[in-house]
């Protein structure tokens, strides 16, 4: 069965570290929302007289968020259409919160979770301190918001259940404060591919 995998959770967490390393062992179609938005988001930014390189502040997410979302989920649903497994990157913050979300996405190709198989890894550090590290130590000009306004910007690194309808041990809760290792791609790989395993947030 065609596989849909999400890696979501908050900035600095790894997500695109381990989506490109179990993508590349598959050969899925690799989508980083940050990667397809990224110049959409620029000439509308600078269009509005605003910083090109800004992902987080009030009037980024009113401008570009969505459209990024968009753009990402249709070329995962181009690759899904042809039978090709999709690897997804991105917070997906309020989309995970919509129990309804994911089936009116799939239903834009007569799709359903009962014909796509349906994987979800949040991934997460276990304190803010690591998150701050991680991001600092990447040194992007696009995190340059979330260092400037950290006591704000924190607030969306926390845990948070997925509530789409998916079939138990659809979702694993991973914890990747450890150095990445063929340990850990393998334990990716056995939930996506094999038998499977599924953590609880708490």
């Amino acid at each position: 069965m065609r596989k849909l995998i999400f890696f979501v959770g908050g900035a600095g967490a790894g997500k695109t570290t381990l989506a490109r390393a179990l993508a590349g062992k598959r050969r899925a179609a690799l989508l980083d929302m940050d990667s397809l938005s990224r110049p959409a988001a620029e000439a509308l930014m600078i269009q509005a007289g605003l910083d090109p390189d800004d992902r987080d502040s009030p009037e980024y997410k009113a401008l570009c968020r969505d459209l990024g979302y968009r753009l990402t989920m249709n070329a995962a649903l181009d690759n899904l259409d042809v039978g090709t497994d999709a690897v997804v990157i991105g917070p997906f913050t309020k989309e995970i919160e919509d129990p309804n979300w994911l089936e009116r996405e799939l239903g834009r190709i007569g799709a359903s979770p009962q014909n796509v198989d349906v994987k979800v890894v949040f991934v997460h550090l276990p304190d803010e301190q690591l998150y701050k590290r991680r991001i600092q130590q990447r040194q992007s000009k696009l995190d340059q918001w979330k260092l400037d306004n950290w006591d704000s910007f924190k607030s969306s690194l926390a845990k948070r259940e997925v509530k789409w309808n998916l079939p138990p041990g659809s979702i694993l809760y991973f914890d990747n404060s450890q150095p990445l290792s063929d340990e850990i791609i393998s334990r990716l790989e056995r939930f996506v591919y094999g038998d499977g395993e599924r953590d609880r947030p708490g």
